[in-house]
């Protein structure tokens, strides 16, 4: 459902409404509302479509967003964020946390990884996030070499660790490092 409630098509579907009603006042010959509305219609319904053409729908969400709210509160505010970046819709990107990705160097051009799904997890060792990528032609030793970067590039204090899944997807998990839950 939220698939099809996207900002994008909100704008398009808009669009073609004023377009319609502008087709059908200026065919019963009603100038006052045909003019407007086809003069508005038309732009809003190219540019809807334009969004439409260039927007990335957010990551499944595993668990609903109520679930683990007060510890998403009491973790590190960079998990919250990354949480909420993932979660929304994104346009003019290939895949989400591109900029995260290239400055990781785990971003290929033509084939980046995707992210998938994304869970919250809360443990004793506190708050922490699961993301599912697919590979894309970012081999998994890549992904292995910068699996220690990993956890200190999304928020201090944190430790990645990579699950192969398979040839071509993996599970990223971000869960605070021994001794670090509680501290901030």
């Amino acid at each position: 459902m939220t698939n099809l409630i996207s900002p994008g098509n909100l704008i398009t579907v808009a669009g073609g409404v004023l377009t319609v009603v502008g087709a059908i006042a200026y065919g019963s010959g009603n100038a006052n509302l045909s003019l407007p509305t086809i003069f508005y219609g038309i732009p809003i319904l190219l540019g809807g479509l334009a969004l439409k053409s260039s927007q990335l729908p957010p990551a499944r969400r595993v668990i609903p967003a109520t679930t683990f709210r007060q510890e998403r509160e009491a973790a590190a505010p960079e998990l919250g964020k990354l949480l909420g970046d993932v979660t929304r819709w994104r346009y003019g990107q290939k895949a989400h946390l591109e900029s995260s990705l290239e400055a990781l160097k785990l971003w290929d051009e033509d084939t980046p990884p995707q992210l998938l799904e994304i869970e919250e997890l809360a443990s004793d060792g506190g708050y922490g996030l699961r993301l599912r990528f697919t590979l894309g032609a970012v081999p998994l030793e890549r992904w292995q070499e910068r699996e220690e970067r990993l956890g200190r590039f999304f928020a201090k204090g944190l430790q990645a660790k990579i699950a192969p899944l398979g040839s071509d997807r993996i599970d990223l998990t971000l869960l605070p490092a021994a001794g670090e839950h509680g501290e901030q």
